[in-house]
């Protein structure tokens, strides 16, 4: 098998040719489900958490440990978080969340966002967060100004070789830290969506002289990215591309058996609008799980948001993400989701599931703004109802393919019948 080198700016990366695999993938079919930061608290939380996974029929838990520059484990790096009031809360989440899944045989993979470094229309209060401590690092636009503060996240600026090289020595922390089945990096690109930038606005990020000089100096384009756009996005993308490869390669130095995931879109447009070109980190091996964001109100747009994954199924592990709507009747809105899974099952043999507290509720006096959605895109119902109804009519069918997927496994080992 021959394999050849390819280079991503000062970032040397290893690609097999099409169609083979360059490092660890499941061990089986996964299924899956996202548990938000904000579905915890306590160790009892932890606790029950991976309890519920476990009854539940899921294998595998991504659990979110990093959402905007804090961090929910003791770090020499970021602060903890704002929900702890950036101290420690006489535990660690991800060391209890790692026993836990552990002893329930359940993988655990570490979910951080990657870009977002703040939320929220009022600053961090402590002084070592990175809004304060390094605002040289996010987003300034065509006019000098820094990205304003707003209900959704400001982000770092992944164009610096200082950001990269920053994010990649928070991320070897984690992972030289914990017995972590696989890291799972959300928010891989620029959020740019509004109000990150407002609709209709001509506002560009990021325009900061170091980074305009770091482009010129790659394209020998200046001074105006304007004058070709086109060269202009193809260069961001390639810096988040090349922050990519450098978690890669930290990933393979310091815990190699690790998954390292991500999540990514089920429309190539869309991404490309992000500046994240997942198709060409499947090709050059640079990920090995993608989590296709499929949020679709039916099994027909679910499964055309399905379309562009499939011929990369043998390249890297495909885990189709599904949510419940929460624009759609109970009931409806059920069966929707038990059709996608399965559909999801039959393309891939996987599915990840949006979000724990879609079945489960939050823990008790969490019911305001620790239970907020890490996503005003992706709604979650609070009703306890609903996700009791939710729970008798798929949970029987999630158990069934774990044991269906059990007994494969086990006539698997054991070989052929004898004839």
């Amino acid at each position: 098998m021959k394999s050849r080198v390819f280079v991503l700016g000062s970032v040397v990366a290893l690609g097999l040719l099409s169609g083979c695999r360059t490092g660890p993938r499941f061990d089986g079919p996964v299924r899956a489900v996202w548990v938000v930061r904000t579905d915890y608290g306590s160790p009892e939380d932890v606790k029950q958490v991976m309890a519920n996974c476990a009854d539940a029929g899921f294998n595998n838990v991504i659990f979110q440990v990093r959402g905007n520059g804090t961090v929910y484990y003791p770090s020499k790096i970021e602060p903890w978080s704002e929900e702890y009031d950036y101290q420690s809360p006489g535990f660690d989440p991800l060391a209890v969340a790692c026993q836990e899944a552990h002893a329930r045989n359940l993988k655990i993979h570490a979910w951080v966002n990657v870009m977002p470094a703040w939320k929220g229309e009022t600053p961090p209060k402590c002084p070592d967060q990175l809004y304060n401590k390094h605002p040289e690092w996010f987003w300034y636009d065509q006019h000098g100004q820094r990205q304003p503060l707003n209900s959704f996240y400001v982000s770092l600026n992944p164009c610096l070789p200082e950001v990269r090289t920053y994010l990649v020595e928070v991320f070897r922390e984690l992972l030289a830290n914990y017995p972590l089945d696989g890291l799972h990096m959300d928010y891989i690109r620029f959020p740019n969506e509004p109000p990150a930038i407002p609709r209709g606005s001509d506002i560009d990020y990021p325009r900061d002289k170091r980074t305009l000089e770091l482009y010129r100096r790659d394209s020998w384009l200046w001074p105006n990215p304007d004058d070709n756009k086109a060269n202009w996005d193809r260069w961001r993308t390639r810096q988040v591309t090349k922050l990519v490869a450098q978690i890669r390669d930290m990933v393979r130095q310091t815990r190699p058996q690790a998954v390292y995931s991500a999540s990514v879109g089920s429309s190539r447009k869309q991404s490309l609008a992000h500046f994240r070109d997942e198709l060409y980190w499947v090709r050059w091996g640079l990920i090995d799980a993608a989590f296709p964001m499929n949020y679709k109100p039916d099994v027909q747009k679910f499964d055309q948001g399905l379309e562009m994954w499939m011929p990369y199924r043998g390249q890297v592990d495909v885990v189709p993400g599904l949510w419940f709507d929460g624009k759609l009747p109970t009931e409806q809105g059920i069966s929707v989701v038990r059709q996608q899974i399965a559909s999801a099952v039959d393309k891939t043999g996987n599915f990840c599931l949006f979000s724990y507290t879609s079945l489960f509720d939050p823990p008790a006096g969490r019911q305001g703004p620790r239970a907020r959605p890490d996503d005003a895109a992706r709604p979650r119902t609070r009703s306890t109802g609903q996700r009791e109804l939710r729970r008798q009519q798929l949970l029987p069918y999630i158990r069934a393919l774990g044991k269906s997927t059990a007994n494969r496994v086990v006539m698997a080992k054991a070989g052929p019948v004898a004839q």
